[in-house]
């Protein structure tokens, strides 16, 4: 999830699409409904709402949702970096809010217009596709050179066309407390489910914790525990109960062994690695958005995959390059993606200022990663086992209904409200009809 803040790449809390929602209910009559009262915000609003782009070849108009400062840089170089190479024009930056950005594109395509680049949550590329605001990329992206450097996870298809591409990315591993590793006798990080038991029981009868993890009974907690769903052999691709049941029971073990909190399903992506930080748990799953917040740590720590299978996998979060369905200048649009956010020099700009992780394959032995033996390891990461996010097979217009039927019962089940087999019904339930075409 998205998250900088629970998360998302540019700072946004990682919310599911409310756009989803929208075109779940009665299609083009509700669209248009909604299309006209967004159009009549854009115009009420000036101050900050993002105008209808009439971008010729002398300004290209890019809409995004960076408010921060500091992470506003990343935009800031990415116009710089394309008003190099083009000195004849101009690149508009317009902020729209990131809770605004998506009904606003809508009301832009309804009237045919709209900004020429937009930046925006990855996971929401299907859902804005479908409703017709994004142009499909795949004439650039096949004559792209470097296109062999992005992995599958990073590439965003609906319909099989290409909408969007996300440059950096955003995920889990497991955090572990070095000092306390060797307190406890503990060599090296746990590589198997087994050992990661047993690291955490030996925390357990030290006085420690052993695992901070987020339980919050929303679509955070779904992304968290996608890793140890696919890991039991879980995909939303083919679900099965027995799979799902073996994952539930895993995580509740860690429960009832005291190994983790049953506070957890209070927690936030924040609060557990605030937990971590007090140096009294062993492990954290958390993401590389933390790596800011781990300086001020007492102890020497470290970042390791988390115990897998070969199975396993971790959601790339991260924002989606894209153009416009109606931008007047496209061809400058995509030259801005690949100068300002594809290359190199875009992703170490996003790692600098942001933090997040260069998405391309080539970045993972350039010294500004290798530098740091945090970055480095999520950035390797990338590779063996990034997923899409969200799942392709999920129906655009389903995907919040997705995450919140997992992520509550997640929390249900470190709660204890529900039984490993009970929460696995209740999910081949749920996904029985929010998986439908």
């Amino acid at each position: 999830m998205w998250f900088k803040e629970e998360h998302h790449l540019l700072g946004v809390t990682r919310t599911s699409s409310g756009l989803a929602r929208i075109l779940s209910r009665k299609g083009r009559v509700a669209l248009a409904a909604i299309a006209a009262a967004s159009l009549l915000i854009l115009s009420a609003c000036s101050t900050t709402s993002a105008p209808s782009s009439s971008a010729t070849p002398s300004q290209i108009t890019v809409w995004h949702y960076t408010i921060d400062p500091i992470q506003a840089k990343v935009i800031t170089a990415a116009a710089a970096a394309f008003e190099k190479t083009h000195p004849h024009t101009k690149v508009n930056s317009v902020y729209v809010p990131y809770d605004q950005l998506q009904s606003k594109l809508i009301a832009a395509a309804a009237a045919q217009q709209g900004p020429d680049v937009v930046l925006f949550n990855g996971g929401d590329a299907n859902t804005l596709a479908a409703a017709g605001t994004l142009a499909p990329l795949d004439k650039y992206w096949s004559a792209y050179k470097d296109k062999s450097q992005f992995p599958d996870s990073t590439l965003h298809y609906y319909n099989n066309k290409l909408y969007a591409v996300q440059g950096v990315v955003d995920l889990v591993a497991l955090w572990y407390n070095q000092d306390l590793m060797k307190k406890l006798g503990i060599a090296a990080p746990p590589t198997t489910i087994d050992e990661f038991d047993a690291d955490m029981a030996k925390a357990k009868v030290a006085g420690y914790k052993g695992l901070t993890v987020t339980g919050l009974p929303n679509d955070q907690s779904e992304w968290q525990a996608y890793p140890w769903l696919t890991h039991a052999g879980f995909s939303y691709e083919k679900p099965t109960a027995a799979s799902l049941t073996s994952a539930f029971t895993t995580a509740q073990s860690w429960v009832n062994n005291g190994y983790l909190s049953k506070e957890a399903v209070t927690w936030d992506q924040t609060l557990p690695f605030q937990q971590f930080l007090t140096g009294n748990v062993l492990f954290a799953e958390n993401g590389d958005w933390q790596a800011g917040a781990a300086k001020g740590a007492k102890f020497k720590y470290g970042v390791a995959p988390l115990p897998l299978s070969t199975d396993g996998k971790l959601y790339l979060g991260g924002t989606g390059n894209a153009i416009g369905a109606f931008s007047k200048a496209p061809q400058l649009a995509w030259e801005y993606i690949e100068s300002g956010t594809l290359s190199k020099s875009g992703e170490i700009s996003a790692l600098e200022n942001i933090g997040s992780i260069p998405a391309r394959l080539d970045m993972v032995k350039d010294p500004t990663v290798t530098s740091s033996a945090i970055t480095q390891g999520f950035a390797s990461l990338i590779g063996p086992n990034g997923a899409k996010y969200p799942s392709a097979a999920i129906p655009p217009k389903n995907v919040a209904g997705v995450q919140l039927l997992v992520g509550q019962t997640w929390s249900a089940v470190l709660g204890g409200q529900l039984t490993p087999k009970d929460a696995a019904d209740k999910v081949m339930s749920g996904l029985n009809t929010l998986l439908k075409k």
